[in-house]
């Protein structure tokens, strides 16, 4: 899952443009990430002039995987 610091962020849009997945959307007051698309290859995370992005790995159990 990738993470956005809103503090960071100054909405420059560079992470939309190197995503290969197209799962990332800039809105007039924040950046928004669609974490069922992203694939997780971290392009955004390397460009970001900002470092405003991070990955968190959530590790999801098998028995949650079924609801």
């Amino acid at each position: 899952m990738i993470l956005v610091d809103v503090n960071l962020c100054d909405l420059c849009g560079t992470c939309i443009a190197v995503c290969p997945v197209d799962c990332i959307e800039l809105t007039e007051f924040d950046l928004k990430i669609s974490h069922e698309s992203c694939i997780q290859c971290n392009a955004c995370i390397k460009i970001c002039p900002f470092a405003a992005l991070t990955s968190a790995n959530v590790e999801v159990m098998e028995d949650e995987k079924t609801l």
